[in-house]
């Protein structure tokens, strides 16, 4: 039996380098000096925190944080944009949370597309991720087009074809 499992996986080598990139960037604009913007990455909570002093610089840091991203690739509908909160001192602080792994409902629509279509594969749900499986590559092939084309709301990989 061949198969393959769909996943959500984000690089945070390259979430880290955006965010590098960005701060150097606010380093070097006009707008930014003598401003207290601050963007810090918690890899191990999967968070990219913010804070700065107006929405206007809010907006800014975002445009650039997410252009820096899809320069490195990284997909955009990954992110999750909480509101802004006050900080101390008048400061603006908003927290950017990094999704990873295929979350039920998204799990369970993509089992679904897959059964609508009547193909000769199963798909089953594990922990973060779906496992597809059928007797023919040809038919794993035919599921990948069908989920690339599909508008899911997170990004999707296609990782250990096995024969």
């Amino acid at each position: 039996m061949a198969s393959f499992d769909v996943v959500n996986r984000i690089d945070l080598q390259e979430v880290d380098n955006a965010v590098n990139i960005t701060k150097k960037t606010i380093q070097s604009r006009y707008d930014f000096r003598e401003s207290k913007t601050e963007i810090v990455l918690d890899k191990k909570d999967k968070k990219i925190n913010v804070t700065t002093e107006d929405e206007m610089k809010m907006r800014a840091v975002q445009e650039t944080l997410v252009e820096n991203l899809v320069k490195r690739k990284v997909d955009t509908r990954c992110l999750e944009y909480k509101p802004s909160e006050m900080a101390a001192q008048g400061m603006i602080q908003k927290a950017i949370t990094i999704k990873e792994g295929v979350d039920s409902d998204t799990a369970r629509a993509i089992v679904k597309m897959i059964k609508d279509q009547k193909m000769k594969v199963q798909a089953a749900i594990q922990e973060k991720q779906v496992r597809v499986t059928a007797k023919k590559i040809d038919d794993l092939q035919a599921v990948i087009k069908l989920l690339r084309s599909s508008n899911l709301p997170i990004p999707l990989q296609f990782i250990n074809m096995q024969n």
